[in-house]
């Protein structure tokens, strides 16, 4: 070996390139919290709502079709200030959680069964590709005069927008079970029973996380929808009134309440999904 190759580092970085080390401490400077993507997001986010109140200050449009940011914050202050807020919160909440609560506990063990049981897919799908296939809002004035104007027909109308996203995820994951598992744990003598509870459930909690946070968007569309009819408080009704009053701030305030309850339900289950992410079946 010559005396010039022997003046070769042994790590091959560059001259003058930091070492590993290095790097590895400056990806630590910032916080764990505080990430590339969430500072590109929240700069984005920054910048529109810079765009937008500039817009409303130039007045492109008049402030009665385009209120700026600040208008908005205007108006969640004179809603809060009323006080009368609250009940539309707490009976929007309500709507929103029964409902979407009954369609998690009724579309998932019936998607685990549809999933599981052939048989039981050939009878029901054709009344679930019957109702999947109608717009269920359609179906508000039915569920009204069943129900009657009250939070039960509002509940109905949440839980059938959030029903099928739930049971179609559901069902889709049990299918896409990797059926090598599943033949060895028969040669081991299971059950149906410990199949469920060892591997069909365990390998379909992805494929529900991922249903479930499809249903949080529905299930916010349903309670909209299902509080301009008839109802006595919510946020819906609140957005309602407000634009037949031409208080469009006010209306933006409402949309800004249901895109921050989708946003906060939507992060929270997707860290659920990210936590089981592992168990997904392959495809490969």
């Amino acid at each position: 070996m010559s005396a010039s190759s022997s003046q070769i580092p042994r790590t091959g970085s560059r001259p003058g390139a930091p070492s590993p080390r290095v790097r590895q401490a400056s990806r630590r400077r910032l916080p764990s919290w505080l990430s590339e993507q969430r500072l590109i997001g929240v700069g984005a986010v920054v910048l529109a709502l810079i765009v937008w109140e500039i817009a409303a200050l130039l007045r492109i449009r008049p402030k009665l079709i385009l209120p700026g940011p600040f208008d908005v914050v205007d108006a969640f202050k004179s809603l809060f200030g009323a006080g009368d807020i609250w009940v539309d919160l707490w009976t929007s909440a309500q709507e929103l959680l029964v409902g979407l609560g009954l369609a998690v506990v009724i579309g998932l063990p019936l998607g685990l069964l549809i999933g599981w049981y052939k048989r039981a897919a050939w009878a029901l799908n054709p009344f679930i590709n019957f109702l999947y296939a109608t717009p269920r809002i359609a179906l508000t004035p039915l569920l009204i005069i069943w129900l009657g104007i009250g939070s039960s027909s509002k509940i109905a109308i949440v839980f059938l927008m959030a029903f099928f996203p739930v049971l179609i995820n559901t069902a889709q994951g049990v299918q896409s079970l990797e059926q090598g598992a599943v033949r060895v744990a028969r040669c081991f003598g299971a059950s149906d029973l410990q199949l469920f509870r060892t591997v069909a459930l365990p390998g379909t909690v992805p494929f529900i996380a991922s249903g479930i946070r499809l249903a949080v968007g529905q299930a916010l569309i349903g309670v909209f929808v299902a509080e301009l009819s008839g109802a006595q408080h919510g946020v819906g009704l609140m957005m309602s009134t407000a634009g037949q009053q031409f208080q469009t701030a006010t209306v933006f305030a409402g949309l800004v309440i249901f895109a921050a309850t989708g946003v906060v339900l939507t992060a929270l289950l997707r860290r659920v999904e990210n936590h089981f992410a592992a168990w997904r079946p392959s495809n490969d």
